[in-house]
């Protein structure tokens, strides 16, 4: 070997910090394969998977912050994966659970969904890039992708416990989609939760209300969502009148 080169080396990265992307990776696959059970009628299963991505998303970044391993390919990887889950996967889901019957009307707000959540993505990365004034306190600009992707599944939710065919016309359900479509572009603010917190002599009663929602969500999966969604959509207008006082 020539005295003016040296070894190459390569660079170890511990596969401990790869877990965010892994499952980033594995919510893409469940929004993908929910998108085949959709075609497929098996309308329960496929919503069970939209749920477990959004299980997936809110855990990830917590975890690469965690593991200190936040990287740029991984904030994108991120922002690619909700879109394809919460803004391709779940109108799809509702447009062949509910909007068949009306398909050109259902598949107008199945598009304005889909652009509304790539525009609410892009707008929330810019603002990480940019400091973006309300995306870093106690309230989002707008309602998240994953919580959008739960309001407008509100519809599936009060169905599922009668049958595994809508109960609400479906002139309804693209009324409602195309409102949170809005709601996620608008700028209302909503609460993020992530910054809350919690008197230390709560704690406790904290821990027995998790322990209880579990439970709740155990035995009475689908009731348990329709009163979260629905009480997540007050917080909203709870929200929207605080910050309009202030």
């Amino acid at each position: 070997m020539r005295d003016d080169q040296t070894p190459s080396t390569k660079t170890e990265l511990p596969i401990v910090q790869l877990l965010p992307n892994l499952l980033t990776l594995a919510a893409l696959c469940a929004g993908l394969t929910a998108i085949r059970l959709g075609f497929q009628g098996h309308f329960i299963a496929a919503t069970l998977l939209i749920l477990v991505a959004s299980i997936i998303d809110a855990a990830d970044g917590k975890l690469a912050r965690l593991l200190r391993c936040e990287s740029p390919m991984g904030a994108e990887l991120d922002s690619l994966a909700d879109f394809l889950n919460f803004g391709v996967a779940t109108p799809i889901l509702i447009y062949l659970f509910a909007l068949q019957d009306l398909p050109r009307v259902g598949w107008i707000a199945v598009l304005m969904f889909a652009v509304c959540c790539v525009i609410r993505l892009a707008r929330f990365n810019v603002g990480k890039k940019s400091e973006f004034e309300g995306e870093k306190g106690e309230f989002f600009v707008g309602v998240p992708a994953p919580a959008g992707a739960l309001l407008v599944l509100l519809p599936v939710f009060v169905s599922f416990p009668f049958s595994e065919t809508s109960v609400i016309r479906p002139e309804i359900i693209s009324v409602w989609m195309i409102c949170v479509a809005f709601l996620m572009i608008s700028r209302i603010p909503t609460y993020s939760f992530k910054m809350m917190t919690i008197s230390r002599d709560n704690v406790k009663f904290f821990m027995l209300g998790f322990a209880l929602l579990v439970a709740a969500l155990l035995n009475y999966l689908w009731f348990t969502l329709t009163v979260g969604v629905i009480a997540y959509f007050l917080a909203v207008l709870w929200a929207w009148f605080k910050y309009s006082k202030r």
